[in-house]
């Protein structure tokens, strides 16, 4: 019970840290228009972007707009994979390279695992408003086609947690890697999050790819979670092969959920084995100024 407590501690405290160093760059009234304005500005650039590439002549109007749903959802929820991943790296970057207090944390008598696990709800908390702002821009402006029935809303929260639970166990991952890396770890955490967002399902069907490429997406469990989610939200994106449809939706979470949990134990042991290397080899507090 005394280390729950400790943890439930270091859980509000570092997670209060981490929005007060987030958020303290600007007034309250600037940092709420910008938090609204930059997903709009990127779903802009992507709606452009699709009004210039797609062909006038393909399909009909319904089907534009079912593959138009199809991108928009994909892209609205990949803002948490480009956030969580980026965002996990920073804390322990940050701490080290930047602010060069990570000594001071690690010595403090709690669970560091905790403490970044903490500091990235911050960066959930960012990634939601600007979630929910896309899509409402999407439906009220773009006349993006999504239905969210009532009974609905149960399975939806339950996709997204366990989504967001394995977004974060891939942070986490990559942060633990980056104890023992200097501070251009962000180049792989961004071509990791570039190979999500091409081989997950974000802007085209699976379906699309060769037979090796739709392996690779099909061993990718954010693949799963892309198309759990469009099922809830746009059911009738269904009508778009994407080599997932003849799934079934309990056996579509039973697979999410299941490499989820291998996720978040591979998170553990990763995180806690870097930890160890780099301590003994003495470079948990090592900068790399150039």
């Amino acid at each position: 019970m005394a280390m729950i407590k400790r943890h439930w501690k270091t859980l509000k405290t570092a997670a209060w840290l981490g929005w007060q160093m987030e958020s303290n760059w600007t007034q309250p009234f600037l940092f709420a228009v910008y938090s609204i304005l930059k997903p709009i500005a990127a779903t802009m650039i992507l709606v452009l972007m699709y009004w210039v590439v797609i062909n006038p002549g393909y399909g009909g109007q319904a089907e534009n707009a079912i593959m138009f749903s199809f991108l928009y959802v994909g892209n609205a929820f990949y803002i948490f994979v480009g956030q969580m991943l980026f965002g996990i790296f920073r804390v322990i970057q940050g701490d080290r390279e930047w602010y060069q207090t990570i000594r001071n944390v690690y010595i403090a008598p709690i669970s560091y695992y905790v403490y970044v696990v903490a500091r990235a709800l911050t960066q959930l908390v960012i990634a939601s408003i600007a979630v929910v702002i896309t899509l409402l821009f999407g439906v009220f402006v773009l006349g993006v086609q999504i239905s969210l029935a009532v009974t609905d809303i149960p399975l939806f929260l339950t996709i997204l947690v366990i989504g967001l639970v394995g977004v974060s166990a891939m942070g986490v991952i990559l942060g633990g890697i980056s104890f023992l890396t200097a501070k251009h770890m962000h180049g792989m955490n961004e071509s990791v999050a570039g190979i999500f967002y091409l081989f997950c399902g974000v802007l085209f069907p699976i379906s699309m790819f060769p037979v090796w490429g739709q392996f690779i997406s099909r061993a990718i469990p954010l693949t799963y979670w892309f198309e759990a989610l469009r099922r809830v939200l746009a059911p009738e994106t269904l009508q778009i092969p994407t080599s997932l449809t003849q799934i079934d939706t309990g056996l579509l979470m039973l697979i999410l959920l299941s490499s989820t949990i291998v996720l978040v134990l591979v998170s553990y042991f990763v995180f806690k084995g870097a930890d160890y290397l780099a301590r003994r080899k003495g470079v948990i507090d090592m900068i790399t100024s150039y």
